[in-house]
């Protein structure tokens, strides 16, 4: 009878809170560091001794004035050209070695810096943060505006060079972060396919010189990064950016997305917000994109 009770009781409990449970919102993983981070956040946290402000900008950029105490590791060192695929993954110990040598460990508070002269320009920071991720850095975080709006704001600059001291970097890689060409074929009607180029790109209608040919993956959506961004350059409000985000992959946080661009850096700038902003939980980055789907003859697309 006692057994029969304390059984009864349990189930009453599930009853309970499962529905509260189920209403709940769900959220994204714990940060230490919102992922997008203002100038004058960052300017009042630069004294911050766990703070790694790096600057993935030309070296002749960053020598004419830089964010003071910012390290200079350029785009270049983070996504290389592998045959004719542009924007690809360095090797893993090539990575590691940039990131201890920037004065990065797992327990970095880390702020990527960058220019936003041109559209592609912007996703260098997201491109960067995502690699961080993947290689097991949690708390990066992208600076609203980059380099652009710090000087805008007549913000301080300096000079001087700034070398860090170095820590031993020992990569934890998630590689549910990316995905090649044979398994995303694999996920064509399972997954969301996000195309996150413009509209004309997504219809077949244009295309950049270095794409084989017009097109889409098929049975793709779009969410261009376009939409990511207010006339001034600065990321949209949150409520702005979920309704745009949800419109286009659904409002199920746990369902499978993959993203993809022309190269696999633009959509960084996407799959970076839904994740660390949003709170969807599994968002993949396809680093080949349209210039190796749409080589392979074979490879489904449209129109």
């Amino acid at each position: 009878m006692r057994k029969m009770t304390w059984l009864k009781a349990v189930v009453l409990a599930v009853l309970l809170v499962s529905p509260l449970a189920l209403a709940a919102p769900v959220q994204a993983a714990a940060r230490d560091i919102d992922p997008i981070v203002s100038t004058d956040w960052l300017q009042k946290n630069l004294d911050n001794s766990n703070l790694v402000v790096v600057d993935v900008r030309k070296v002749e950029e960053y020598k004419a004035g830089h964010i003071p105490g910012a390290v200079n590791i350029v785009y270049g060192t983070w996504a290389v050209k592998k045959g004719d695929l542009l924007n690809e993954l360095p090797a893993i110990d090539d990575l590691a070695d940039a990131i201890g040598s920037a004065g990065i460990d797992q327990n970095s508070l880390v702020v990527i810096v960058g220019k936003t002269d041109k559209v592609p320009d912007q996703f260098d920071m997201t491109r960067v943060a995502w690699t961080l991720k993947y290689l097991g850095v949690p708390n990066v975080a992208i600076l609203n505006g980059g380099q652009n709006q710090w000087v805008k704001e007549n913000k301080p600059v300096s000079q001087d060079m700034t070398k860090s001291k170095e820590k031993s970097f020992t990569p934890s890689v998630n590689k549910d972060l990316f995905v090649d060409k044979a398994s995303l074929a694999g996920k064509i009607g399972k997954a969301v396919i996000l195309d996150n180029r413009a509209p004309a790109f997504f219809e077949g209608k244009e295309k950049l010189p270095f794409v084989p040919k017009a097109g889409r993956i098929k049975g793709a959506v779009n969410l261009p990064v376009g939409q990511l961004f207010t006339p001034e350059g600065l990321y949209k409000d949150k409520a702005a950016l979920e309704a745009l985000a949800q419109k286009a992959a659904g409002s199920d946080l746990n369902k499978e997305i993959i993203a993809y661009c022309d190269t696999g850096k633009t959509c960084t700038g996407w799959a970076f917000i839904m994740t660390e902003l949003l709170g969807y939980k599994d968002v993949k980055v396809y680093d080949g994109s349209s210039m190796e789907w749409l080589a392979d003859p074979n490879a489904p697309s449209e129109p």
